[in-house]
C-alpha cells in the first residue's frame, strides 16, 4: 500500500505525512511502519520516469536507467533486512519510542517544547470543523479525516512547486560542487538539498540528466541518492510536531522509524563493502539488458511500482 501510494502521487513526503496522521488517530505501528517502508520504494519511480527521457538515445538512455534504479535497488535492500528484523523483533519501533519517549517525556507526552505547528493549523481545523458541522456526530470525524488528507496532498505538492522554483538552482550548485569530494559529503549534500527542497524525488531526479549525460556515473551518484533518503525524512518528522495530547509520542515514534529506517540502511548497507555494491551491480545490469530492450525497461516501472503492490492488494482483499 506504502508503495503504490506513493507511486501514485510521486511524493513519499506526503504519504508519510499522512502514515502521521494516521497512526494519530489509531493506526497499529505495527502497519504502519512496513507502510513507511514501502513509501520509502515508491519514491523512487520519479527519477526512474525522468531517466526514460532519454531513451532515444541507446548509451545515454544506459547510464541514466542505471543511475536511476540503483535507488530503487538500495531501498529494496534495506527493506529486504529491516523489514524480517522488524517483523521478528520489532527492532525499528523500540528503538524509535525510547528515543520519542525521551524527546516527548514519560510524564508529559504533549511535545509542548517542539509544538510550532499547532498555533497555525488550529484555525484551519476550527473552520473544517464548523463546515461539516451538519453532518451527524460520528461523520463529522471521517470528514475531517478526509480533508485533512486533502489540505495534505495540496499543501505538500503547492510547497514543492514554490521550493523548486526558489531552490533547484541553488540545489543544483551543491550537487556540482559536492560530487567528486567522497562518499560523504555526498551522503551530506543529497540531504541537504532534499531538505532545501522537501522531495527526495526532486534531489534524484536532478541527477539523472548529469549522469545520462556521461558527466557522472551510477557509482559518483549513488551517495547523493542516500542523503536524499536521509533528508526526505524531515517531512514526517516536523508532521509529528503538530500532534499533541496523548497522541504525540506515537506520532512522533512513527516520524523516527521513517528516519532511522533510512539512516540505519546508509550506515549499514554502505558501510559493509560487498553490501555497497549489490545495488551499483543489480543496476547496471538492469540498464544494460533494458537499453537493449525498451519494453522491458517499461515493464519494470510499471510491475514494480503499480502491477505487483496492486495483485498484492487485490490478494489480501
Amino acid at each position: 500500500l506504502g508503495t503504490l501510494a506513493t507511486a501514485l502521487v510521486q511524493s513519499s513526503s506526503t504519504v508519510t505525512a499522512v502514515i502521521v496522521g494516521l497512526v494519530a488517530g489509531g493506526l497499529p505501528l505495527s502497519i504502519a511502519i512496513p507502510m513507511v517502508m514501502g513509501a520509502n520504494m515508491g519514491t523512487t519511480i520519479t527519477n526512474t520516469i525522468v531517466s526514460i527521457g532519454h531513451i532515444r538515445e541507446k548509451g545515454d538512455f544506459k547510464r541514466a536507467f542505471s543511475a536511476a534504479t540503483v535507488h530503487d535497488f538500495f531501498n529494496l535492500l534495506a527493506v529486504t533486512i529491516f523489514l524480517p528484523l522488524e517483523l521478528m523483533f520489532g527492532l525499528l519501533e523500540k528503538l524509535a519510542s525510547a528515543i520519542a519517549n525521551l524527546l516527548a517525556g514519560s510524564s508529559d507526552v504533549s511535545m509542548k517544547g517542539l509544538d510550532f505547528m499547532k498555533p497555525l493549523t488550529q484555525p484551519t481545523v476550527g473552520l473544517i470543523n464548523d463546515i461539516w458541522a451538519f453532518l451527524p456526530e460520528n461523520w463529522i470525524g471521517i470528514a475531517m479525516v478526509i480533508s485533512g488528507i486533502g489540505i495534505i496532498l495540496f499543501s505538500v505538492t503547492y510547497l514543492g512547486k514554490v521550493l523548486k522554483r526558489v531552490l533547484v538552482g541553488r540545489a543544483k550548485e551543491v550537487l556540482h560542487s559536492a560530487i567528486g569530494k567522497g562518499p560523504l559529503t555526498g551522503i551530506f549534500s543529497g540531504a541537504l538539498v532534499t531538505v532545501m527542497v522537501q522531495s527526495s524525488s526532486t534531489t534524484t531526479s536532478l541527477m539523472i540528466p548529469l549522469a545520462g549525460s556521461g558527466m557522472f556515473s551510477t557509482k559518483q551518484i549513488y551517495p547523493f541518492t542516500l542523503g536524499a533518503n536521509i533528508g526526505t525524512t524531515i517531512t514526517a518528522l516536523l508532521a509529528a510536531t503538530a500532534i499533541t495530547g496523548d497522541a504525540a509520542e506515537v506520532a512522533l515514534t512513527i516520524a523516527l522509524v521513517h528516519f532511522l529506517f533510512n539512516f540505519l540502511a546508509v550506515v549499514l548497507i554502505y558501510g559493509i563493502p560487498w553490501l555497497r555494491q549489490l545495488p551499483i551491480i543489480a543496476a547496471e545490469r538492469l540498464a544494460e539488458v533494458g537499453s537493449e530492450n525498451k519494453l522491458l525497461a517499461f515493464s519494470y516501472v510499471i510491475g514494480t511500482f503499480f502491477v505487483v503492490p496492486g495483485l498484492m492488494l487485490l490478494s489480501v482483499r
